[in-house]
């Protein structure tokens, strides 16, 4: 397998080690418009980065990335950037023929004038928009494959197929302790991310309803802390 890496960041970095230790992996091309980033990662891998290439990219740039793509004949685009570059980079590896994977789907927006009732642009609609291209060329793309959506997308699939008889509710908690030295505050992706997610307003499917949007905190639920100290309210 030959992967073009796109985003040297921590995500990006975090991939390359996990990358170094599979075998299938026959060459991944670390790409950022930082050129001094890629360098970086490829080389903290030391004697196992023999398999990786840093270059350069604008992320934003879809003919240079296909151009990319082709150059080291990669089959597969891994885009571990900022979600403003899901759609061009979506849309340069589908012109170049290869598989595609992100982790956070294209960006939402709100309705502009019932946010809290209605749903605008939810994440991924521009993606999924773009389905029966991908499907007509016989192409894979796996779009949202992060934290959540994603892993916890897995876990709700193998739950109804393998742990219950019946589902009829399905609840995602997302929380960490995790912390970094020296910082009261240290989100472990894009700060601009971080900030979108807390303001949109949350989404919501039901039966016979479709999608619709609530008002921040307008349905609280308590559950255990973690930690199991304490209770908190989603």
């Amino acid at each position: 397998m030959r992967v073009l890496l796109v985003g040297a960041g921590g995500v990006g970095t975090a991939i390359t080690r996990i990358a170094a230790r599979r075998p299938f992996l026959d060459l991944m091309v670390v790409a950022d418009y930082d050129p001094a980033r890629a360098g970086a990662a490829v080389a903290a891998l030391g004697g196992a980065g023999d398999r990786f290439v840093a270059e350069q990219v604008d992320a934003g740039d879809e003919a240079g990335v296909a151009a990319l793509l082709a150059r080291h004949g990669c089959d597969v685009l891994l885009n571990a950037t900022d979600p403003r570059f899901v759609m061009p980079l979506f849309r340069a590896a589908r012109a170049a023929g290869a598989t595609y994977l992100d982790m956070a789907m294209s960006l939402s927006r709100p309705h502009p004038e019932r946010p809290y009732e209605e749903c605008g642009v939810k994440l991924g609609d521009e993606q999924f928009a773009l389905a029966g291209e991908w499907e007509k060329a016989g192409a894979l793309a796996l779009v949202g494959m992060g934290v959540e959506p994603g892993l916890s997308d897995v876990f709700a699939r193998y739950a109804t197929d393998e742990l219950f008889d019946t589902v009829e509710e399905i609840g995602v908690r997302d929380g960490a302790d995790l912390t970094v030295d020296g910082y009261d505050f240290a989100p472990s992706f894009s700060i601009w991310t971080t900030i979108e997610e807390c303001l949109n307003p949350p989404v919501v499917y039901e039966t016979g309803r479709g999608w619709f949007t609530t008002a921040p905190s307008a349905s609280p639920r308590c559950s255990t802390s973690p930690r199991g100290s304490g209770r908190w309210s989603a």
